[in-house]
Order: C-alpha cells, then structure tokens, then sequence
C-alpha cells in the first residue's frame, strides 16, 4: 500500500503531507506496485462469483443435447430368468409334470419419426437460453470488474485517509507538547492546554476509524481480488473509453448492454416453449423394432426367436387440461419476459444517466476541493503566525488544522469518486470488459465448451475431464 512520509517541524510536516496526499491516488506508484489492471486480470480469472458463472453457462450448454435427444432413438436391452415347476392332469391322459428353466434377451429400438414440431422447439428453446447465459455471464464479468475497480480504489483512499489521519495525529501531539511548553512560561492559558488534548483526542478517534475502514477495505479487496494488496500504485481512469456526450452514453448502452441482451433471449426461449408445449396437443408418430430370443417358454427344451417392427401413431384427444393448462402458462411467461425487456431498458438508462452524473460532479468537487485545500493551507500559516504573536488563539489554530484535514480527505474522496464513476459509466454502457481494458489474460470463450456437448450422443465425463 502507498505510505506517505512526513517531516520533523510541525507546519513543515502539515504542508508536506498536504501537497503530497493531495495527488495520492494519481501518484502512488512504487517499484513494482501492483497496477489497477493487473488487480482486475487478477479478479477476471480468480473472482468466485465469475467462476460460478461460467459454471453456470457450461450447465446450461448441456440443455442443447439433452433437447436433441427428442430426435435420437432409444435402445433397451432386457433379459429375465427363472424356473417353473408345471404338474398338471388331464382327464384321459393322467398326471404330467415338467421342470422348466425359463430365459429370454431382447432388445428394442424407438425411434422418434414426427413429433410435431416439440424437439425443434425444445433444442431452440435451449440454444436461446444458451445465448442468454453468455449474456449474464458478460454482465456478470462487468460486475466483477466494477467491484474490482471499487475494491482498489477503496485501498488506496483509505490508505490515504489513514495516513492522514495518522500524521495529523503527530501534528496535534507536537501542537499540545508547544502549547504546554507556552503554558509553562505562561504565554497561554490552562484552556489553551485543555483545548490541544481534547483536539489530540478527537484526532485519535479519527485515526481508529480510519484504521478501520482500511482493513475492511483490505477484506473486501481479498475477497474480490483474491490476494492480499500490497504495493498499489496509481488509479488510472477509463475515461478515454468512454463516448463523448450522455446521449452517445445512453444510445450504446441500450444497444450493446447484456442484461438488455440476456432479457431478449429470455423472450426467444419463452415464445419457443410456447409451441414446445402446444405440441403436445398434436399428434406424434414413432417407430419401434426389437428382437427376443426365449427358451423354455412353455415345455422344457423349446427355443423360441421373435422379431418385430412397429409404427405407433399417438393422436391426443383430451388428456385432462393440463396441457392447456401449461400452454396458457407458457403465454403469459412470454408476456412476463417482454414487459421485462422494457423494464431492463429503463433500468440501463438510468444507471448511465446516474453514473454519468456522478462523474461530472467528482470531476467538480476535486477542482472544488483542491481550491478549498490551497484555501486553508494559507488560512493555516496565517493563523499560525498570528498566534505567535498574541492575534489568535490555539482553539483557531487547531480549528483551521481540522478544516485543512477536512479539506484533503475530500480531495482524496473526490479522486476515488471519479475513478470509480468512470468505470461505472463503461459498465452502464455495457463495455466493460477485458478486452477493453486491455487486461493480460486469457479471455474465457464459453464457446468451446459449447460445441464439445452440443452433438454429444453419449459419455459421463465432462471436456474438463470430470
């Protein structure tokens, strides 16, 4: 993590750590610090969340052959053993008896001919969910890297923060050891003194939350990161990637945005399970053959081979309602899945408008900030100087000590703000990606799973070998 470094003398040190923390977050860099896009390579290949994901898409791939296997025959091999012992008597032929040591093995195929339209439907219907699944896992991996981005932005101003805090609780001891110093030779009174501990107090409690929030942040960064940060060097803004103006902002995003994406296939995969469903008030036509041999059937020693092939015709006339049931159910799923495009649309140009906002104002609160810094840094030696000659009191120096605290810690915060709104406009337009960012890794291409299942007829292991 970044560390600022102070001097000895008390205004010198104060005026030092301003200027220095005051460009903390654009300029923290050390040797071999770890950089925001290697942060985010990191998460892009270790992030949990983003794993199950992927995961989830290689699921859902396997709807596409399971779909298939309408179209494919079934083959069932059977076999039965047993013994029977017959004792049997007939009225002119007397008493007769037989042990019989019955077996048989047969097996039978059936074929799917014409079901109606149901598998095409079904494997479509799969296919549509499999797009869909890239999409969330696109928007998936934005939300990652914007935690990411949010993740190590966080480190850096609450390192900085903490620091900070932590000199300007050195300032405030060197300020009460003067103060006691003066009110010895009695240059101040018994309140000045009061007035410096209760400012060295307050600056403590300051400290402790600092410290605080910076090792929750470091807690949030492992977790979305996945190691621990060390060395981090400066935060780089995405705004070089970002459209000129909100409207461009606003007119990529509802073109290019994933979850708009993802909502549209759920409208394909629903429409298509509306006539998967309805198929099957239509009528299917499918062949089965088979072959059996028996011995022992009816006396002991007989042998026995049929064969047989057989077309079967279904044509549904009522089967209760549950069909038309479904099928209602399916339509209105249908209907749910376009008013939730509408809604998704809604929600991606109000994301861009927010986040949009958001970093024109960080942009307007560091120049804010910065003048306000510059501001109490000369407000600060004036009142020093004053009170060394009797104009001010300790109370206004420890007061425009507080306000230029103040001030750099919403420099600092201001920073961060436009850093991660920055990122949170490329991720409200749906471009947040690794490529992008340009991030060194091996880009995850769900495709290739994809086309290793999807004519799969048979086999337990997955591609990855499971």
């Amino acid at each position: 993590m970044a560390v600022i470094r102070h001097s000895k003398t008390t205004g010198a040190k104060w005026l030092k750590l301003a200027a220095l923390s005051g460009t903390l977050l654009a300029s923290c860099a050390v040797a071999r610090a770890e950089t925001l896009t290697g942060a985010l390579a990191k998460a892009y290949e270790n992030n949990p969340s983003l794993n199950v994901q992927r995961a989830q898409v290689r699921i859902t791939d396997e709807n596409v052959p399971r779909a298939k296997g309408g179209w494919r025959p079934t083959i069932t091999a059977q076999g039965t053993i047993g013994a029977i012992a017959l004792n049997s008597r007939t009225p002119n032929l007397g008493r007769s008896s037989d042990d019989l040591f019955r077996r048989s093995v047969g097996i039978e195929i059936q074929q799917m001919i014409f079901d109606s339209g149901r598998t095409l439907n079904n494997v479509r219907a799969s296919e549509s969910q499999v797009l869909g699944a890239r999409e969330t896992l696109r928007n998936t991996e934005q939300s990652v890297l914007l935690e990411g981005v949010i993740a190590y932005m966080n480190v850096l101003r609450d390192t900085a923060v903490y620091n900070l805090q932590t000199n300007n609780v050195e300032v405030l001891q060197e300020q009460l050891r003067q103060t006691k110093d003066r009110f010895d030779v009695g240059e101040v009174t018994r309140t000045d003194v009061a007035q410096a501990e209760a400012a060295l107090a307050a600056g403590r409690a300051q400290q402790s939350v600092a410290r605080a929030n910076l090792r929750a942040s470091i807690a949030t960064y492992r977790q979305v990161i996945g190691v621990e940060p060390k060395q981090l060097g400066p935060g780089i803004s995405a705004e070089k990637y970002l459209p000129k103006t909100l409207e461009q902002a606003i007119a990529i995003g509802l073109r290019h945005h994933p979850a708009i994406a993802a909502a549209q296939h759920s409208v394909d995969t629903a429409e298509l399970q509306v006539k998967a469903t309805e198929a099957q008030l239509l009528p299917d036509f499918r062949v089965s053959a088979g072959v059996s041999q028996t011995w022992d059937q009816t006396i002991s020693g007989d042998r026995r081979t049929n064969a047989s092939i057989i077309g079967t015709l279904n044509v549904p006339i009522y089967e209760g309602g549950v069909v038309y049931a479904q099928t209602r159910q399916a339509k209105e799923a249908a209907g749910q899945a376009r008013i939730q495009v509408d809604l998704i649309r809604d929600q991606v140009r109000q994301q861009i408008i927010a986040t949009w906002s958001q970093l024109e104002a960080a942009k307007q609160q560091i120049t804010a900030a910065q003048a306000q810094v510059e501001a109490n840094q000369v407000a600060l030696e004036g009142v020093r100087e004053e009170a060394k000659v009797g104009q001010r009191t300790t109370l206004d120096v420890l007061n425009a000590q507080q306000a230029l605290l103040n001030s750099r810690v919403e420099l600092v915060t201001a920073q961060r703000d436009r850093i991660v709104a920055s990122y949170g406009v490329l991720s409200a337009i749906g471009r947040l990606t690794a490529p992008t960012l340009g991030l060194k890794v091996a880009t995850y291409d769900p495709k290739i799973h994809f086309e290793q299942v999807k004519d799969k007829w048979i086999g337990l292991d997955t591609p990855s070998g499971k």
